[in-house]
């Protein structure tokens, strides 16, 4: 995919884990997130661009709107499930994919791969690639 473009938000959740891996984070905590989600394309589409990034910026600030000044424990469709950063990376990456699947992305002929990177802190991040 040669060519990226990546849009920036941001969210506010609680959350806890369950099992011993996760030491103190058992217990209800905070993260604030710092979200990039990066639009891969093999070829720019007929304006020369990979995705709209006022529409991509928009799909990316509904999505973590949904989910920010929330406690994801109480949220039934994270139900059993650790809501580990990689896992809200793929949560993410899929809420958006679905955006370009029904066309509020644009065309998105042109579109093959979202990335979606949250960053917990200046020192620890994580990320999630698919294919579209």
């Amino acid at each position: 995919m040669p060519f990226t473009v990546t849009v920036r938000d941001h969210m506010m959740v609680a959350h806890s884990f369950t099992g011993e891996t996760f030491g103190p984070a058992q217990r209800l905590h905070g993260a604030t997130f710092v979200v990039d989600a990066t639009f891969g394309a093999d070829e720019l589409d007929r304006d020369g661009v990979v995705v709209d990034i006022g529409q991509a910026a928009d799909a990316l600030s509904q999505i973590t709107g949904s989910l920010t000044y929330r406690n994801l424990d109480d949220e039934a469709e994270f139900a059993g499930m650790n809501t580990t950063t990689e896992m809200l990376c793929r949560v993410i990456a899929d809420r958006l994919a679905d955006r370009v699947a029904d066309g509020s992305l644009g065309k998105g002929q042109s579109l093959t791969s979202i990335t979606v990177t949250l960053r917990e802190s200046h020192i620890a991040w994580a990320s999630y690639s698919r294919s579209l």
